[in-house]
Parts: C-alpha cells; structure tokens; sequence
C-alpha cells in the first residue's frame, strides 16, 4: 500500500514529467518555428545545412558557458572567433553599457564631440605599440581591414598591396581582395587589383614580391583562419625591416590576435614589432558590443587629417560601442588576461601535445600561442567527428574557415583550470572513440 508521502511524491513526479513534456513540445516548437523563417526569410541555403547538420539554439550566455532553450549547458571552447576574451556579459563591461544607454546610445551629430570616442582613441593609443597613434573607430573588422588598405594607398599614393596565401581579412570587397582562399573570392571577381599573395612565414618570397610600387604590406601576426599558423621566429622583424627599407607600410591585422588572446595585448609584441597601421575588432567590444578601429602613426594618418571626410561611418564611434571598448580594455588590464592566456595556454598546449603523442595516427598537430591553439586532425572527416562528440559532452569548438582539418581551441581567457581539464578529459574520449572507428 502507497502511503501519503508516497502518494505525494509520485503526483509531482507526474506533474514534473507533465511540465517537462511541455517545455520539450514548446522548444520543438520553437526550433521548428525559427527554421522554417530562415528558409523563408534569412537563407534557404543555410536553413537546409542547419537541418542536415543540426544545430544549437542559443538561449542565454553567462561567463564561459552557452544555455540553449532546452537547458542544456556548453563549455565554450569557441568564443565567437575570439570575440569572449572577457566571457559573455562581463559584468564590468555590461554595466558600462547600460549607463551609456540611459544618456546617449548614438551621436545626436557629426560635429557634436564625443568622449567615449575620444577616450577610447587615447586608450588605444596608449596600450598600442611603437607610434600607432590615430584612431578611427567603425562597427566591424573587415571594416577595420578597408580602412587600413584605404590610408595606406592614400598615404603612399601607391597602389600594390602584398598579403599571403590562405589569409583571412573579412569578405567585404577590399577585404576579400587581400585574403587567400580562392573559394570565397572567385564568385566576386573581378576583385581589387594590384593585389598579390606569397606563402606566410616565407621572407624570401616576400622579399621578391615588394617592389617600389608597394604601398603597403598585409599579415595577421598569427594566420587564424588559415590554421593557427605560427611564422617562424623572427618572421616579423624580417618583414618589418624590409618595410623599412624599402618605404612601405606595415599592416598588422590583429582583429582576432589582439586584446591578450596570445599571451600578449598583441601578437606581434612576441617579436617586439610595432606596424604603421594596425586592424583591431572582435574582443575589443568586450563581448558586448561589436565594434572595430584601425590605429596609425601620425605620419601615415595625415591624408584623413588633411580631408577628414574623406573616410566615414554613421555608426562608427557610437557612444555604446565604445563605452563596451573602454570597459574591455580595463577590464583586460585589471585582470592581467595576457598573463592568464599564456600561462593557461602553456598548460594546455603540454596536455594537448600528451594526447598528440598517444593518438599520432589521427591528431597531426598542435600549435599555436598563448589561448589561440589550433590541433590539427588527419582529415577534415575526422575533425568534424570531434567536434560533434565534444558538443555531446557539452563543449563548443568549431574548425578554421581556410583549413577543415583544424580544430581551434579558442576559450574566453577567463576560463578556469578544472574546465580546461574537462576538456581535455572529453577530447580525450573523443579522440578514443575516432580510433575504435578507424580499426
């Protein structure tokens, strides 16, 4: 016989079960609902790879976790690109949004002075390296990347750009002309001209590309999309003396590098190199806000001091995009997140290369600096693999858009040892299982 308490407790199982079904049917609901919208509204292209892949609907984000409408909770391993340096919704960062909101969101007028802008400008200034100087601030990277590309012909008055093979800029025109997978321009050409690629890390193919019609070079301290390709030693310095020598611009693209991702506020401070212009965005909005900037020397900013008009945004340097900026980059020194990203790194790129050395017939390669690691598989098959088991254990990771069988491990620097260690544990069944697979 069922006593009472019995008898309770088997009722708000029901009613739990009941609630549960509920909120599944919703969420089905829910989920269907939203696919079919972007079939009909956003792209039918991509509704029809969500529905042969599946994917995530993200609820909410909170530090370095993703909660999608079921409840289910992701580690994220992914970080939007290198956009959660600081994690989802730093609070520090939120807080200074939400204050700028209630007095000004967007300038009234151009002509009106701005002091989030301007104060962001000084900050950049300040934490840049070498003589970058001058900002201007705009709403994405491969904003960021036109701009820069625009000053450094104006300011040479040459028009020649060198940048390397398997190069990511963005995929906007001028962007898209100095990046270097063919499958992503060819639908678009013809593109910018004057634009010419050579192998990264190479420095004599370098050398025989600038010529005294270079107006500028392109690099990304560390080739992200690519791969997570590291150039050899004293690459950097090489092509920054050759700039030297032969009058042409240094563009440093550190849209995904920047803001401590590699153990350091920038890349390219590894090798002590500072650029003539430099390209940020993605965590410079602190996980919050999207905007980007390109910063010069005063030398190379001339030609938009002259004509400031030349070169504009409407949404560029909006009060609410850069209060999130000077947030984020407090934020960031406050917290030391250059330092935690090559310590934390150094611990995990030494767990990752353990796992290399018992699984060599599939994983080829670990590599990469400070948070910014990509582990590269035998096949881009078996990465995919990867990544589905791991998002089954709860974790976010993602491959490069230039290289399928690379695996980025990207984490919000905040992201704390037992959860770097869960990764690995989960990788490391992953790893086990594509091994059973392959036998």
């Amino acid at each position: 016989m069922v006593d009472k308490k019995q008898a309770i407790a088997l009722i708000w199982e029901e009613e739990l079960k009941a609630a549960s079904d509920i909120i599944s049917k919703n969420t089905d609901e829910l989920i269907k609902e939203t696919l079919e919208k972007y079939a009909k509204y956003v792209n039918a292209g991509t509704a029809q790879l969500i529905g042969f892949l599946g994917s995530l609907m993200e609820d909410r984000t909170e530090g370095v976790y993703m909660y999608d409408v079921n409840g289910h909770k992701y580690l994220d391993f992914f970080s939007g690109h290198g956009v959660y340096n600081l994690g989802y919704a730093n609070p520090k960062v939120v807080k200074a949004v939400e204050e700028q909101l209630k007095r000004s969101p967007q300038p009234s007028t151009r002509f009106a002075m701005n002091k989030p802008m301007a104060d962001l400008c000084e900050r950049l200034a300040r934490i840049t390296p070498g003589k970058l100087t001058y900002s201007f601030i705009c709403n994405t990277g491969t904003e960021a990347v036109e701009g820069a590309l625009k000053l450094a012909r104006a300011a040479t008055g040459k028009s020649r750009i060198i940048s390397t093979i398997n190069a990511f800029h963005g995929k906007s025109m001028g962007s898209l002309s100095v990046s270097g997978r063919e499958m992503y321009k060819e639908p678009f050409e013809p593109l910018v001209p004057d634009i010419y690629h050579v192998p990264y890390g190479d420095i004599d193919a370098m050398k025989e590309a600038v010529n005294s019609e270079t107006a500028a070079v392109i690099l990304e301290p560390i080739q992200g999309e690519g791969g997570v390709i590291c150039p050899p030693d004293g690459y950097l310095s090489a092509v920054r003396e050759l700039c030297n020598e032969k009058g042409v611009l240094l563009i440093l693209d550190e849209i995904q590098t920047g803001m401590g991702r590699t153990g350091k506020m920038f890349a390219c401070e590894h090798e002590n190199v500072a650029p003539d212009i430099m390209t940020l965005a993605k965590a410079l909005g602190g996980g919050v806000m999207p905007i980007g900037a390109f910063i010069a020397t005063p030398e190379v900013f001339k030609p938009f001091e002259e004509a400031p008009f030349i070169h504009s945004s409407t949404f560029g340097g909006n009060q609410l995009a850069c209060a999130a900026a000077n947030a984020a980059i407090d934020a960031i020194i406050e917290e030391d997140l250059p330092r935690q990203a090559a310590e934390k790194g150094e611990y995990l790129m030494a767990k990752l290369r353990d796992l290399q050395s018992r699984y060599p017939e599939i994983l080829r390669d670990v590599r990469g600096k400070g948070l910014m690691i990509g582990i590269e598989f035998l096949d881009d098959g078996i990465a995919g693999s990867i990544i589905y088991e791991l998002e089954a254990q709860g974790i976010l990771v993602l491959h490069m858009l230039n290289n399928a069988k690379v695996i980025r491990l990207e984490p919000p620097l905040i992201i704390d040892y037992d959860q770097i260690d869960y990764m690995l544990n989960a990788l490391n069944t992953a790893l086990e299982k594509s091994m059973l697979l392959l036998e």
